[in-house]
């Protein structure tokens, strides 16, 4: 009997052993954080079947910060930007009233991005790697999840620079494209969508 009672507390301590084998050791690691420059801007391209055009938000007044978390193999990027319809710019009046008109502007004033998710940590040097994401866009009182490539690197002053490009359509913010002179100048379905993010690590 006491040879079998040794036995089973012996079977007893290797489970035990084996179970704490998997407890985390030590704290979770800290989110990396990174604050949004002011120098942060959006712009849009897109065209007509006359010319091209490109319109854009050349600054950032808010005071918002990413984070970066690790969560198993996923990477977790959160944190948005709300960039001011109202801020965009055409650099010709007419073409800037027809844009904030065609994307609500007065109804739905603010563009918002949101942040979710990269496909791998990035390495943060002076030579830019690519990674990709995925953001939800507002747009209009439309939410669309897409993905989005990025490039990502580190300048001199450790000012890290993430660069989005994304091509989506009016169509899927369920908008029309703004036309001119009973539509002799119609204008394409496709936007391109980039954003520069210059970043600050909050330590």
């Amino acid at each position: 009997m006491r040879v079998s009672s040794l036995f089973l507390r012996g079977l007893l301590l290797l489970h035990l052993l084996a179970l704490l084998a998997w407890v985390p050791s030590g704290k979770p690691k800290r989110p990396t954080q990174w604050a949004v420059s002011g120098s942060s801007s959006l712009q849009v391209n897109g065209s007509t079947n006359l010319s091209k055009f490109a319109c854009g938000i050349s600054s950032y007044d808010r005071l918002d910060t990413l984070g970066l978390t690790r969560n198993g193999s996923a990477m977790a990027l959160t944190g948005s930007l709300q960039l001011n319809l109202q801020h965009f710019d055409c650099h010709n009046p007419v073409m800037t009233r027809d844009l904030r008109k065609t994307l609500k502007a007065g109804q739905y004033p603010m563009l918002c991005i949101t942040f979710l998710s990269l496909n791998k940590l990035p390495t943060l040097s002076q030579k830019p790697a690519h990674i990709t994401g995925l953001v939800d866009i507002d747009l209009a009182g439309t939410r669309k999840r897409v993905e989005v490539r990025y490039q990502i690197w580190v300048d001199a002053q450790n000012e890290i620079h993430l660069v989005g490009l994304r091509e989506v359509t009016f169509s899927d913010f369920n908008l029309t494209p703004p036309s001119k002179f009973k539509g002799m100048v119609q204008t394409h379905q496709k936007l391109m969508i980039s954003f520069r993010l210059q970043l600050k690590e909050v330590v």
